[in-house]
């Protein structure tokens, strides 16, 4: 019996410095995933606007008009303290479960780019919304991310109309489309408000 209580108090100790050890582990590792994220966030955002200089937190300040798209994060891009633009990070349902889409959107009411964060779709299919190496137009070298860039908030944002849809992906076509008009009309016309831009 002595001894049942010697190894049962052993097996404590070394269970309490396991989770210490762990809690320290995990606590360094949130640490050094949520500064990789905003690495990650800010070369995105350097990416849609390279001109700006230094971005601004305003979630909360913009309202989805669509009820399939949930704005997750919005920010307010500067330059010499001055807006040039708003990044909204967006999720909405696409083939393979969610798509989450950064949509830069300029002072002069246009697209100023977008970037696929995050696609489950099927690969060499629907992944092709992210892919780099993929053109919907391949003699200007444009891929499917990239033709948005330029358009206008007020485009009608129509797959297999203004929009060319990736091959055999329309489901993930209109879901990224979907939510790249939802996040850049309302960031323009929010823009618009604040800096008396266009629309």
């Amino acid at each position: 019996m002595k001894n049942m209580v010697k190894l049962g108090f052993i097996m404590a100790i070394y269970a309490t410095v396991a989770c210490v050890s762990l809690a320290f582990v995990y606590t360094g590792t949130q640490k050094v995933i949520a500064e990789r994220q905003k690495a990650d966030l800010e070369t995105a955002l350097k990416d849609l606007f390279p001109l700006g200089d230094s971005f601004e937190e305003i979630t909360g300040t913009l309202q989805s008009p669509n009820t399939s798209v949930a704005f997750k994060n919005e920010y307010l891009i500067k330059q010499a303290d001055s807006p040039i633009g708003v990044a909204v990070r967006a999720v909405g349902a696409s083939y393979g479960g969610p798509v989450t889409v950064l949509v830069g959107v300029g002072t002069d009411g246009k697209i100023a780019g977008v970037k696929v964060l995050e696609n489950k779709d099927t690969p060499g299919l629907g992944a092709n919304a992210a892919n780099p190496s993929y053109f919907v137009d391949r003699a200007s070298g444009i891929t499917f991310y990239g033709q948005f860039k330029g358009k206008s908030i007020s485009d009608p944002f129509e797959v297999k109309g203004d929009v060319i849809a990736i091959t055999a992906s329309t489901i993930t076509s209109k879901a990224v489309t979907t939510i790249v008009k939802a996040a850049g009309q309302t960031a323009g016309t929010w823009l618009a408000t604040q800096t008396g831009g266009s629309k």
